[in-house]
């Protein structure tokens, strides 16, 4: 369903345990960012209007994601501030491909990547972390970010075939498993 290659290791639950505050501020810049990539894409493909209706409510599920965030940092008494981002998702649009229509459909593969890996970290959070409060609040997300990876690989049909989309995203994928088993120092949700 969410066409990843790998599962989230040890080494990241450890990310997890000892920097929880970190994980969470970096949660919402990750929505703040996902609902400029939609943004992005909307500017950047106005012709299509599918993808334009599509964007728009992805762009409105991710900012209410990130003043849920927000809310719960504020209960939580953690101050939202700027952090150095993971390279996660600059490794990841690095593979995209610089002509049309094969850069709409990498960027589009990415971003449904970048939710597909959001979605299977929140299922795990939701099973690891010890906070009922925090459990049930990263497990009701896991809907919204498979959809959202399913609307991004099926809006990148309209710029390549069917075969063609899958056998990328399958390229990107493995990419993708690459990025994030090398991970990062940083505690980030994608690290």
């Amino acid at each position: 369903m969410l066409h990843l290659q790998s599962e989230t290791d040890a080494r990241w639950f450890q990310q997890v345990d000892s920097h929880l505050d970190e994980i969470l501020i970096d949660h919402a810049h990750c929505e703040k960012k996902a609902a400029g990539t939609a943004m992005n894409l909307m500017f950047a493909y106005v012709e299509n209007l599918d993808l334009c209706r599509e964007m728009t409510e992805i762009v409105n599920e991710e900012l209410e994601h990130f003043h849920m965030v927000i809310a719960l940092l504020d209960k939580r008494g953690i101050r939202f501030r700027r952090l150095k981002p993971s390279s996660y998702g600059r490794r990841l649009n690095d593979l995209v491909r610089k002509l049309e229509p094969q850069r709409a459909v990498d960027r589009l593969l990415v971003a449904g990547l970048i939710e597909a890996r959001s979605c299977e970290r929140f299922r795990q959070l939701a099973e690891h972390v010890d906070d009922a409060e925090l459990a049930e609040f990263y497990a009701s997300l896991f809907e919204s970010e498979a959809r959202h990876h399913a609307t991004y690989v099926r809006l990148a049909m309209a710029y390549a075939s069917e075969a063609e989309v899958m056998q990328r995203l399958d390229e990107l994928a493995a990419l993708e498993a690459e990025i994030i088993a090398t991970g990062d120092p940083v505690a980030r949700m994608h690290s």
